[in-house]
Order: C-alpha cells, then sequence, then structure tokens
C-alpha cells in the first residue's frame, strides 16, 4: 500500500533584517570633517592669490577667476545636488561629491596655466557642492527634530568656520614652499574622509516619485553659469555688452526655470516655496551673508597685504583671527537653542559685522607699515566681525532645514547655500572692483557695511504672519 504523502514542514518564518539604523556621533563628525575640507578648498586662495597670479602669469582682469571659480561651481550644482539626493540617496551624493573633490583638487595642483586652474577649481566647487547639500540631510536623518538637531547643526555649522579659518593658513605655509602642496594636501584629506564616509555613514533619502527635473537642472545651471559669469566680467566694467547680455539671458533663464518648475512632477524647488516667508528670509540671510561678509573677507588677506605690507603667513594669522572667532561662537550658539530665533540671530550677526567693519575705516588706506593704533583697531574689528560670522554660520543651517519640509532637508540646504554662493561671488567681484579704484579698501568697507544693515531689515521683515 502506497504511504500517503506528507506535506513538507513550512520553513520557518522569518523576519526581515532591521533597517540600518544612523549613527548620529559618526555621521556628525564625517559630515563636519568633509565640510571643513571643501571650505578649506574654497578659502586657500585667499592668502595665496598673489603668488598664485604670479606662477600662472594672471592678469588683473583674470584674478578674480581664480577666486570665482569654486563659487560658481557651488552655485550651479547645489540645488540640483540637494534635490537629487533627497531622491537617490544622500549618502550616494555625498561618496561621489568627496571622491570628486579629492580628484579634482590634485588636478588643480598640476595646472599650468590661468585657464586650467579655473576649470579645476570650478570642478572643486561642483564636488564640494554635492558634500554641503547632502550633510544637512544626512544630519536629519541621523537626529531627531528638536534641540539635538538644532545642537548637531549649529557644531557642523562651526565646523563651516574650522574650514574657513584653516584654509588660508594651510596656504599661507605651504605656499612659502610651494602653492601647490596647498592642494596636494587637500585632495589626499577629501579622499581620506571619503574612505571614512564609505563604512561610517548609512544611506538616507526621501523619494518622491516621477523622473528627475532633468529640465529644470540644464536651465537652472545656464541660468546660475550665465549670472555668475556676468559678475565676473563685471569687475572690468559694468556697462561692456557682454556683461550685459549675460544678465539678460540669466533673467530669461531664471524664468524659464520658474515656468519649467511648475509643469514638473518632481520639481528641484517646489514652486510654493517662494511664498513663504522663513524660506525667503532663509534665502536672502545666505545671499546677504556672501555680498556683504565673504566678499569682503575674500579679498581681506590681499587688502592686508597691499596695504600694510604683511607677508602671506601675517595675514593668514590676521585672518584666522577673525574666523577663529567665528568658530567659538558658532559653536557656542547651541546655548541659544530655544531662547533666541535663528531669524534674529542672523540679524544680530549682520550688525555685528557691520559693527566691526566700520571700526576699521580708515586703517588700510594709510600704507606704510601698521603702527599700534593700526593694530589697536585692527585686532578689536576682526573679532566683532568674526563673532557676527559665528552667529550667522550656526543661524543659516539651522533656518535652511526649518523652512523646508523634513524630507526635503538636502534641497533647503542646497537652495540655502546657492543663495550664499551666489552673494559670494558677486560680492567677491564687487569688492576687487571698487577696492582697487578711486574709493580703495575704505568703499569696499562701506559697501559691506551697507549690505550688513540691508539684510538685517530683511531678515526681521521676512517672518511668518500669523
Amino acid at each position: 500500500m502506497a504511504q500517503p504523502v506528507r506535506p513538507r514542514p513550512a520553513p520557518p518564518a522569518t523576519t526581515p533584517p532591521p533597517a540600518a539604523r544612523p549613527r548620529p556621533g559618526p555621521t556628525l563628525a564625517i559630515t563636519s570633517l568633509a565640510t571643513a575640507v571643501a571650505l578649506m578648498n574654497y578659502t586657500a586662495p585667499m592668502t595665496t592669490l598673489p603668488g598664485i597670479s604670479a606662477a600662472l602669469a594672471t592678469p588683473p582682469s583674470g584674478q578674480a577667476w581664480l577666486l570665482n571659480g569654486t563659487p560658481l561651481g557651488l552655485a550651479v550644482v547645489l540645488l540640483v545636488a540637494g534635490s537629487l539626493a533627497d531622491d537617490y540617496g544622500r549618502r550616494r551624493l555625498f561618496l561621489i561629491g568627496t571622491l570628486a573633490l579629492g580628484l579634482t583638487t590634485g588636478l588643480g595642483a598640476l595646472a599650468t596655466s590661468t585657464l586650467t586652474f579655473t576649470l579645476a577649481r570650478v570642478a572643486q566647487g561642483a564636488a564640494s557642492a554635492a558634500i554641503l547639500a547632502t550633510s544637512l540631510g544626512l544630519l536629519v536623518g541621523a537626529f531627531p527634530a528638536g534641540a539635538a538637531r538644532i545642537r548637531a547643526t549649529g557644531v557642523w555649522g562651526a565646523f563651516v568656520s574650522v574650514g574657513i579659518a584653516l584654509g588660508p593658513l594651510l596656504a599661507g605655509s605651504l605656499g612659502s614652499i610651494d602653492w601647490r602642496l596647498t592642494y596636494v594636501v587637500l585632495g589626499l584629506a577629501a579622499l581620506l574622509t571619503a574612505a571614512f564616509a564609505l563604512r561610517a555613514l548609512d544611506e538616507s533619502r526621501a523619494p518622491r516619485g516621477g523622473r528627475p527635473d532633468l529640465a529644470g537642472a540644464v536651465v537652472l545651471g545656464a541660468a546660475m553659469t550665465a549670472l555668475l559669469t556676468a559678475l565676473t566680467l563685471g569687475r572690468d566694467g559694468w556697462l561692456r555688452a557682454p556683461v550685459g547680455l549675460l544678465l539678460l539671458a540669466s533673467l530669461a533663464l531664471a524664468l524659464a526655470f520658474l515656468a519649467v518648475e511648475r509643469r514638473a512632477a518632481a520639481p528641484l524647488i517646489d514652486p510654493a516655496l517662494l511664498r513663504s516667508r522663513t524660506f525667503l528670509a532663509s534665502s536672502a540671510g545666505g545671499l546677504f551673508t556672501g555680498l556683504a561678509v565673504i566678499g569682503l573677507f575674500s579679498f581681506l588677506p590681499t587688502l592686508l597685504q597691499r596695504a600694510l605690507g604683511l607677508s602671506t603667513i601675517d595675514a593668514a594669522w590676521l585672518f584666522l583671527l577673525w574666523s577663529g572667532t567665528a568658530f567659538v561662537v558658532a559653536l557656542q550658539s547651541r546655548r541659544l537653542t530655544g531662547r533666541v530665533a535663528a531669524r534674529h540671530q542672523m540679524a544680530a550677526g549682520f550688525v555685528l559685522h557691520a559693527v566691526g567693519v566700520l571700526s576699521l575705516l580708515g586703517a588700510l588706506d594709510a600704507g606704510g607699515h601698521p603702527d599700534t593704533t593700526v593694530w589697536l583697531r585692527l585686532f578689536p574689528a576682526l573679532i566683532v566681525s568674526g563673532a557676527g560670522s559665528g552667529l550667522l554660520n550656526a543661524a543659516l543651517p539651522r533656518l535652511a532645514i526649518e523652512s523646508v519640509p523634513q524630507e526635503r532637508a538636502a534641497m533647503g540646504s542646497g537652495a540655502n547655500n546657492t543663495a550664499r554662493y551666489i552673494g559670494s561671488s558677486a560680492g567677491v567681484s564687487v569688492t576687487i572692483a571698487v577696492a582697487t579704484t578711486g574709493s580703495g579698501a575704505d568703499g569696499a568697507m562701506l559697501l559691506s557695511v551697507g549690505l550688513a544693515l540691508v539684510a538685517t531689515v530683511s531678515v526681521l521683515l521676512l517672518r511668518e504672519r500669523r
């Protein structure tokens, strides 16, 4: 008799592996380190601009490109990188950015002409955009909303100041040997950061579905390129035909971008955000930080060398006084959590910057070696302005996150930093143009003060209605 076929026992039920839990400590450490390296790369030419210009035979009209190459790459790519990171993976874009920064910085060390160095700087800016836009998104995924996240963004903002501080100092120290060594060291630091990130970071994304907004990315990139090229060329004359045509092209492309975004299923930036006062305050804060603060202090080491006869390394140490104060203040600003709104913190930062710069009037146009009076004015001015910059560096990432839905954190960071580096490109170009004409250093400083006061009023008025 045939034995009945017994059914096989069902395999034991298995539970899916738990999702990887973000690791807050390593995430903060890696994103802060990468941000510092990106900002060191950004600020490195500030103290070595005369030496690089001489080595590459850069004419005076081309010096603005040596400073503006990285902001150009940043501004063109930031918003696109932030939006893509939210949809397709913040860790993925972060790794691409750190690897690309290492490689393009190495290429900058091999440059033999102004053109090749500027192109390498543009590529470094694009790579840095991926780092800056994704870092805040990764922090949002690792830290819960509330005081812990605000403290984390404060630490991240402090490392923006670290990068700004150490870049000129590293370049000034190595520049006495060979300016190319700076970019070799920074390239290796970026690659080392990428190796740590590969092991330490967990993926974070917030996909919306739909096709990527390639049309919006292309139009936005073209608009930013036209605008920043016009701002850089404007140093040699704002009324020239190429400058006017590029400005008109950027305006037309910006309008085309808005039209594309209204029809896109997954737009790079939700047009509804343009009606949010918090988002506009975040963007205005970034724009005026670039115009008023970064624009002046990007060229200040060169002004110090020319006006006071300082060496490259001496100018770097003075710059460290400003940026080091910014680091300390940004790090300590976490104590303001829950007591001071980010908007008010930004307003205070702009006021302190204006006060510090005002006290410098007349100190850098006298010429010759500085006397005791100049030092007694210079040191406090750098400290006060540095404190204002620290408040700004801590408030901007905080407001960038608060101004957008949580799942769009990388896009919010990209939008805020896009505004900042558009402002910095314009600020550098206008500062150089004013400082090298009859207005001199005092004219450049008065311009910075005026812009800071306009920024103060703007961020205070842009509050949500109840």
